[in-house]
């Protein structure tokens, strides 16, 4: 009886392996395992590199976090590019690229203040744009409503990316220009790049607060009918 039960287990055993291997797998895995989405936990996964390489902060790590940050700011050029191109853009995507982008933003900018490179204000007020821009967007969803991006929100964003490449280098190194070089202060570019993002981050922000605004006051101005179909 003992080998009988034996016997048993193991075609349970390898019954419920052979239904383990049949088992189709979930729609959440599918959607994540394909290249643009790779790209985007790349981003996080540097993350701990980056904090090391800014944390001595001597002149070869600071170029070398600079270096990093940038390839960081590549690789979401060309997820999203290579997303579209394919036609891969999933849930996943959705959700880990916006996450990707302000966890390393948000981690470069506490770095710099902690070494001394841009006023905590500065970064405050980046930040708490993002959680007001962040929430508003939640809103809008949940009610049915898009807010297409403006302008000044590009234009945001890129001078935060260059200007946190030149905080993260910081160091004065030279600029060849053929037979002469001209010394570059990384940190006071950076600083004014990152300034001029906070200037156009405020302004981002008033115009898609005063978008919502406008979609939900056009939304309560339909008539009954309107809204009952």
């Amino acid at each position: 009886m003992a080998t009988d039960r034996a016997a048993r287990k193991q075609r349970k055993r390898e019954e419920r392996a052979r239904k383990r291997a049949a088992r189709k797998p979930s729609v959440l895995v599918q959607e994540f395992w394909n290249l643009p989405n790779m790209l985007t936990l790349g981003r996080i996964l540097i993350i701990p590199l980056f904090v090391w390489l800014t944390y001595d902060a001597d002149p070869l790590n600071s170029l070398l976090a600079g270096l990093v940050f940038a390839v960081a700011a590549i690789t979401d050029v060309v997820d999203g590019y290579l997303a579209r191109k394919w036609n891969l853009i999933t849930v996943v995507g959705k959700f880990m690229d916006p996450l990707a982008d302000k966890l390393i933003a948000m981690a470069a900018l506490v770095m710099m203040v902690r070494l001394g490179r841009i006023a905590a204000w500065v970064v405050i007020v980046l930040l708490a744009r993002e959680l007001i821009v962040s929430g508003l967007r939640t809103i809008a969803a949940s009610e049915g409503m898009v807010i297409a991006a403006g302008q000044e929100g590009k234009w945001k964003t890129s001078l935060q990316l260059v200007g946190i490449i030149s905080l993260c280098v910081h160091y004065v190194h030279p600029l060849e220009f053929g037979t002469f070089s001209v010394p570059v202060d990384y940190n006071l570019v950076g600083q004014v790049l990152v300034y001029l993002s906070g200037a156009f981050s405020v302004w981002s922000a008033v115009v898609y607060f005063r978008a919502f605004l406008a979609m939900l006051a056009k939304r309560g101005g339909e008539p009954d009918s309107a809204k009952s179909v």
